[in-house]
């Protein structure tokens, strides 16, 4: 268990850099007000409680995409007719992609087991995989299709994924992955049963195929159940209710009216974390 002088410094510590990224990234236009109100909480919480390892997979996540999200902002400005929210994070949306983290860090602290730090790190993975995946899919050439039906679709239609995409997918959750996998080096952290190099392979295999999945899930379910309105003025589907950007009323088209992307988003993460315990699980079954 760790001591009180050495929590208050990690929660002090957690705080203070919330606070640097969350004022940064609100100077950018990265974080509105209650987006930083929502790092500054999720980061003291993940850092105080988890400590610095489970800190650092947060802060990669969230400066990889917002390095991302800058990449060709006019061609995205021009798609925001279909997204529910602009570029800035709000608080639902900074607690929809590190709320379960933080979750499974405060859990860490009052009862330790292995199996909490890969969850966590697929679920950041899966965040990290599904942001990378929709900040780079949409700059693709080439149209999306429908994950369901592989139908084509207009770009930005939730659902919709690309090559591109998956191997921006792929390559966000690989780099979450491959973050887990050099702390769990360093810390000698035992997995499994196994010396530390073997632990470290397996956590970057779970990790990354784990946020993989999750990221392919978030749009299985951006395809199926969320919901997706239509605004009969413009002719076009859209993530806004109740009104669209034009100021026309919107309706129902499809899915579950009370699932938005930010419940995509939870979801998703909950999914990828819930894959990597399994694997976890069926390896130590397995060995014994």
């Amino acid at each position: 268990m760790v001591g009180f002088e050495q929590f208050a410094v990690r929660l002090s510590l957690g705080f203070g850099l919330s606070a640097l990224i969350g004022c940064a990234a609100y100077r950018r236009g990265l974080l509105c007000r209650s987006g930083v109100v929502g790092a500054l909480l999720i980061g003291t919480v993940t850092v105080g409680l988890g400590g610095w390892s489970w800190g650092v997979l947060l802060v990669a996540f969230f400066i990889s995409s917002s390095v991302f999200s800058r990449v060709d902002g006019a061609h995205k400005e021009s798609l925001a007719e279909k997204f529910s929210k602009g570029s800035r994070r709000d608080l639902a949306q900074t607690l929809a992609n590190g709320g379960l983290g933080t979750l499974i860090a405060s859990l860490h602290f009052f009862a330790p087991a292995p199996w909490m730090w890969v969850a966590f790190s697929a679920a950041i993975a899966t965040v990290t995989a599904d942001t990378w995946a929709t900040e780079l899919g949409v700059l693709s050439r080439s149209r999306p299709r429908l994950i369901t039906s592989g139908k084509e679709v207009e770009t930005g239609t939730s659902g919709g994924i690309t090559a591109m995409g998956v191997i921006a997918s792929l390559a966000g959750a690989a780099f979450i992955g491959l973050l887990a996998a050099a702390l769990t080096w360093m810390g000698d952290f035992k997995w499994i049963g196994i010396g530390a190099p073997w632990s470290a392979a397996g956590v970057f295999l779970v990790v990354s195929l784990a946020g993989l999945f999750g990221s392919l899930f978030d749009s299985w379910i951006g395809a199926t159940v969320q919901a997706v309105y239509f605004c009969a003025a413009c002719g076009k589907e859209t993530e806004h209710h109740p009104t669209h950007r034009c100021g026309s009323p919107t309706r129902l088209l499809r899915g579950w009216r009370w699932l938005d992307n930010d419940g995509v988003n939870f979801l998703s993460s909950l999914a990828g974390a819930v894959v990597a315990v399994s694997a976890v699980f069926g390896v130590e079954v397995w060995q014994n």
